[in-house]
């Protein structure tokens, strides 16, 4: 029997680096291979709560003071006792962690009853603040290398540990960790006169000078510049987010502070322009079929509006559709922050532990948030409508999470996965197959799972020893958890597509991609960037792995593939190098469609007018 894991945070504050290992032992002790699941329950949480709370309410998802009556949403910490063995979200769990047939054993029905010592306790185990370093709204982006990685619960990846089979990171705090979350202001409405000035690469773009052509240093074999657009629209003092881009047909569209706009993906000539009244806040991360979406759009233009009212729009034409306000749930059901997710034709709406699903076509609600058992707060969509759930725990005791797969027609659950006891559904890296990715905020842990069409568990993915993975994640925001907004990975029916980070510095960085098998979790292959390159995965194209290859200084950015049994990227389109420095945006999501690449800022934002009027916007190369 092998020693049990330290239940004590890591030396040197929140997330400080740690060596890798296969479990990790008390300090005094050297690793050794993980360790058998403990035997009896955890004891009391290791950290008190405060001495003078705050008075505060019972209810839904409202912060709980400690001392008060239990409620739902307050922030749990796991209750185990120093030196306790800590096995992970998936390892073995007899008597009280889980039913008579183990962890992975399927609920009584999708709303059942809860296994576990927690399972009966009032109150929902949904976090109500960010995690520890957590970034701004919209992440850092721009790829692993370009500021700090936006990844999992902010800040940079540190450690990665091994424990029972599955893949953990500790993590660790940077020059994120002093960055706050910007707020929307009200005041500067959108002038629906105004159209983008639009650079075509030929030298008389608007507002660029007539000798400034883009393409004049272009080299043989770098593709071209088709055009670039430059932002058009007087912003509140601390910006925007920029939401899609979505690509209907001929048209590129994203939304951005109160408009929504289409673009010509041959010119980037402004096709149509949908004027809002009020902030956009939420939007989902693919339209449906026929090319439509729903936004969520604030209900006021004051400090206390919030992100209450849906709005359908045709990405075809342009023309708005049926409008709404979200049925409010109770007095303590948080609206600011709510996520957006499509599958089919229903929208479903998640916020701190409630939920709705809409038709897209019509707007007709088509179901709520469950009377009984555990709440859907947050939706992935796609071929599939996945919802992370969160359980009743009372106050002071780790918060209990589920996955499960819901009907878009009736909101009632198919099948129901429950991980341990203190892990987190985060993210929904890949609908079909179901990638997942789960968190424990106060040991900073992170494990990545795949599940079978059942919502049985397939596999745990485990890393190389030492091998710090990455995801490109937009991170949590407020109260409320986006589960569909992460770059960086790829899937198809039987692999996996991870990107790593490396901590090499300068022009000299570089990285791989990794491939798991779904079916065991382990490596398969690596593919590795070009020497002084970075790659991130972008989605699956004609089999092979789609990839963007980030600019460097000197280098344009290029979108290659990497065939599905690995090997070198293959490049398919070169950008140029002497357009580095406009590609190079700080913070951008990049799409690939017939044929062309468009690079799209995520965020635009400057110090003063003059600047915010010269931000680059989006940005298109061609052949």
């Amino acid at each position: 029997m092998t020693q049990p894991p330290s239940q004590q945070p890591p030396q040197g504050g929140f997330g400080a680096p740690q060596e890798p290992q296969g479990t990790p032992q008390p300090p005094s002790q050297p690793p050794s291979p993980p360790a058998a699941p403990p035997q009896t329950p955890p004891g009391p949480p290791q950290t008190p709560p405060p001495a003078t709370p705050p008075p505060a309410q019972p209810g839904y998802g409202y912060p709980q003071a400690p001392g008060a009556q239990p409620g739902y949403g307050y922030p749990q910490a796991p209750g185990q006792a120093p030196g306790q063995a800590d096995p992970g979200p998936y390892a073995q769990q007899p008597g009280p962690y889980g039913a008579p047939s183990g962890p992975y054993a399927q609920q009584q029905g999708p709303y059942g009853q809860q296994p576990g010592p927690y399972g009966q306790q009032p109150g929902y185990g949904y976090p109500q603040q960010q995690y520890p370093g957590a970034p701004a709204p919209g992440g850092t982006g721009g790829g692993p290398f370009k500021g700090k990685p936006a990844v999992i619960i902010g800040a940079a990846l540190a450690a990665l540990l091994v424990i029972g089979g599955g893949v953990f990171l500790a993590v660790g705090g940077g020059d994120d960790d002093e960055k706050k979350p910007v707020s929307k202001s009200s005041s500067g409405a959108v002038d629906p006169s105004t159209s983008p000035s639009v650079d075509q690469g030929d030298g008389k773009g608007d507002g660029r000078e007539a000798n400034d052509d883009l393409n004049a240093g272009r080299k043989e074999g770098e593709a071209k510049v088709l055009w670039l657009t430059t932002n058009d629209v007087d912003l509140p003092r601390n910006g925007a987010d920029v939401y899609g881009p979505w690509i209907v047909g001929d048209t590129i569209v994203k939304g951005m502070y109160r408009s929504v706009v289409g673009y010509s993906v041959a010119d980037g000539k402004e096709k149509w322009k949908l004027p809002l009244s009020t902030d956009l806040c939420a939007a989902p991360g693919a339209a449906t079929a026929d090319g439509k979406i729903v936004i969520g759009v604030k209900n006021g233009t004051t400090d206390k509006s919030t992100c209450a009212d849906l709005q359908m729009v045709d990405l075809n034409t342009g023309k708005a559709g049926w409008k709404k306000s979200i049925k409010k749930n109770g007095n303590f059901d948080l609206l600011s922050d709510i996520n957006i997710a499509i599958s089919g034709d229903t929208v479903a709406v998640g916020r701190t532990s409630n939920s709705n699903g809409y038709r897209v076509s019509d707007g007709k609600e088509l179901f709520g948030t469950p009377s009984s058992g555990c709440k859907p707060f947050s939706f992935a969509g796609g071929p599939k409508l996945i919802a992370a759930a969160a359980c009743r725990t009372e106050y002071g005791e780790a918060p209990q999470n589920q996955i499960q797969e819901i009907d878009p027609a009736t909101g009632k659950a198919k099948w129901t996965y429950q991980p341990k006891v203190g892990w987190e559904v985060d993210k929904v890296y890949s609908v079909s197959p179901l990638v997942v990715s789960l968190t424990h905020r106060e040991d900073k842990k992170w494990g990545v799972l795949a599940l079978k069409e059942d919502g049985k568990l397939r596999s745990q993915l485990v890393s190389d020893k030492g091998e710090k993975l990455s995801v490109d994640c937009a991170g949590l925001v407020n109260f409320g958890r986006n589960l569909e907004d992460c770059m960086g990975v790829a899937a198809d029916a039987d692999t996996f597509y991870m990107m790593t980070e490396d901590d090499t510095s300068g022009s000299a960085r570089t990285n791989k991609v990794v491939a798991f098998d779904l079916n065991t979790g382990k490596t398969k292959w690596k593919s590795a960037a070009p020497a002084e390159r970075t790659m991130k995965p972008l989605r699956m194209e004609g089999g092979n792995v789609l990839v963007y290859l980030e600019p460097s200084y000197d280098k344009g950015g290029a979108i290659a593939t990497i065939a599905p049994t690995g090997g070198a990227p293959k490049v398919l389109l070169q950008h140029l190098d002497s357009t580095t420095g406009i590609e190079n945006f700080f913070s951008s999501k990049v799409v690939y469609a017939g044929g062309r690449s468009f690079i799209v800022s995520d965020r635009v934002s400057a110090s003063n007018d003059e600047e915010e009027l010269e931000q680059t916007t989006m940005m298109a190369f061609g052949k």
